[in-house]
């Protein structure tokens, strides 16, 4: 077989070589230690936790020693992209605070895209040069056997009970002479173009992974697609080609990669291209409560799997972080703990730390840091964080909840427990939060309410003792003063100590009193100080709440 003529049939037109590239595309000069990591994701419009997570890994390895992340756009199947979907990847990451040097999202002139272009389908003139060389060394070739010849060797070998996949004698279009590939393309039978592999069945390489150390692994046997019918690459091929040529020194991925590895190892020699490191990230599991067991979280089943989950409830991006990073690296929650006030990104992330196994995702444990982590925060960076969201997510309920800044800075202060000794933690998230405060605003008059334990006459009394009483000059103690006077009025104690010494003599206690006239204002059972609370809310607004529950 001459090589050469071969490859000139199956690429006729003018390509430029190997060379050419190499010296186009340099070795990044970057500091000692430091590394070139990317997140190269499908445009399928679906980004999850998981992106997430080893985003931020790749992101951390990449900065820890200014070395260089980018982003690239892995688009070579064209039936699952969908509309939008690049944006809407560049939006949600940009979301929770993972920032690119370069790749897509950037304009292709901008001074740090030197290593683009960064979607595939743009790269296929390069891919071409590198598969027409793999032709001329007589280590790929073109392969026409039609989808039904394929499903039928399948059934043959699952008959044999061996090993299925397009290899040794099953490889029929292997050792097609010259003529024989010349008179199918002249008779305009399309082709693919398979890798030959130079693999044994009886051997094995010993890969490194950087998390979960030396593996052995069988060699790849199979002479896999590396180019399709319509000249666009396979994913396996692109990702060799591009991740040489944009330098990449390290990469980080779910662990479903890791039997692709023998493949990738292949690729990258018969290239000749060094291979870059690989880190095949643990599963994000969780506990199922129907088995009881831990299980891969489910595209299907859980919701929470989506990044558009946590952004359209509105969890801040740095609890986000702050979560991750306590599942990629062991020891980061104690480091957080003895530094809290210190940037995060000062925290030493090590691949040496990462989880070898399943990495378990706890929303009680993220709910807790983000309590923890808004508590932290001033009244004016909660504004902030819930105005950008409102105007993202609820844009016609933002007129209303931000009319009056000074209102919500002083609702969020007293939610925050600004001034107190110790802060409250009580905001997880932004949904959350004007749910909580939602009785502030009469757009939320809609809420569900919680029940009176006394009834309608006894309600309407103590309401109205109270309106007669109330004077909006009062200080805290003088207005519970007056709640006092209603309860020993009506036959509820006023003293606490009188009522736990015989409680059978009242019909209740003073705070029995004070959760009448809570419930009636706020419709909850539980709020912070309801003295602040109504000086927030403002005396009219008061009155009609109480108004509109004693008309009922």
């Amino acid at each position: 077989m001459d090589n050469q003529k071969l490859a000139d049939l199956l690429f006729p037109e003018e390509l430029k070589t190997p060379e050419y590239y190499e010296e186009k595309f340099p070795y990044r000069k970057l500091p000692k230690g430091a590394e070139v990591t990317r997140m190269a994701p499908s445009p399928t419009g679906f980004i999850h936790l998981g992106n997430l997570y080893s985003a931020l890994a790749d992101e951390r390895i990449a900065h820890r020693k200014k070395g260089v992340f980018y982003l690239r756009i892995e688009d070579t199947d064209a039936k699952r992209k969908v509309e939008g979907a690049v944006e809407t990847i560049i939006n949600v990451l940009r979301y929770f605070d993972i920032e690119f040097d370069e790749g897509a999202g950037f304009e292709d002139s901008a001074e740090g895209n030197a290593y683009g272009p960064y979607f595939q389908r743009q790269r296929v003139e390069i891919y071409h040069t590198y598969v027409k060389e793999l032709v001329k060394k007589g280590l790929a070739y073109p392969c026409f056997c039609t989808e039904d010849e394929l499903s039928k060797v399948r059934e043959q070998q699952e008959k044999d009970k061996v090993l299925t996949g397009y290899y040794g004698k099953y490889a029929t279009c292997r050792n097609l002479s010259y003529e024989e590939i010349e008179k199918n393309i002249k008779d305009g039978k399309p082709y693919v173009v398979r890798l030959r592999s130079q693999g044994q069945p009886d051997k094995e390489i010993t890969f490194v992974d950087s998390i979960k150390g030396e593996i052995k692994l069988p060699e790849n046997i199979h002479d896999i697609v590396i180019l399709k019918q319509d000249g666009v690459p396979t994913y396996h091929f692109a990702h060799a080609v591009d991740d040489h040529l944009m330098r990449t020194t390290m990469v980080i991925r779910g662990g479903e990669w890791l039997a692709s590895v023998p493949t990738h190892y292949e690729l990258f020699n018969l290239l000749g291209f060094k291979m870059p490191k690989y880190g095949h990230t643990a599963h994000l599991m969780k506990f199922d409560e129907e088995t009881g067991g831990k299980r891969k979280l489910s595209k299907r089943k859980d919701p929470e799997l989506s990044l558009d989950y946590y952004r359209k409830d509105g969890y801040h991006p740095y609890c986000m972080k702050v979560y991750l990073l306590t599942l990629l690296n062991s020891n980061f929650e104690e480091w957080h703990d003895k530094f809290p006030d210190k940037d995060i990104n000062e925290f030493p992330f090590s691949v040496d730390n990462m989880s070898k196994s399943g990495a378990l995702f706890d929303k009680d444990k993220l709910h807790n840091i983000c309590k923890n982590e808004l508590s932290k925060l001033s009244e004016d960076e909660v504004y902030d964080f819930l105005y950008d969201w409102a105007c993202g997510n609820e844009p016609e309920k933002c007129k209303v909840w931000f009319a009056d800044k000074e209102k919500m800075l002083a609702i969020l202060r007293l939610y925050m427990g600004v001034g107190m000794k110790r802060r409250r933690k009580d905001l997880v998230y932004a949904r959350q939060v004007f749910e909580m405060i939602a009785y502030f605003f009469d757009l939320e008059q809609q809420q569900e309410k919680d029940e009176f334990k006394a009834d309608k006459a006894t309600v309407d009394e103590v309401l109205r003792e109270y309106q007669a009483s109330y004077s909006h000059d009062d200080d805290n103690s003088q207005w519970f003063n007056k709640l006092k006077e209603i309860a020993d009025k009506l036959g509820y104690a006023s003293d606490m100590k009188a009522y736990k010494a015989d409680p059978e003599k009242y019909k209740g206690n003073v705070s029995d009193i004070a959760e009448i006239v809570r419930i009636a204002i706020t419709g909850r059972a539980n709020t912070p100080d309801l003295w602040s609370i109504v000086h927030i809310m403002g005396e009219e607004q008061m009155n009609e709440r109480i108004n509109a529950v004693i008309a009922q």
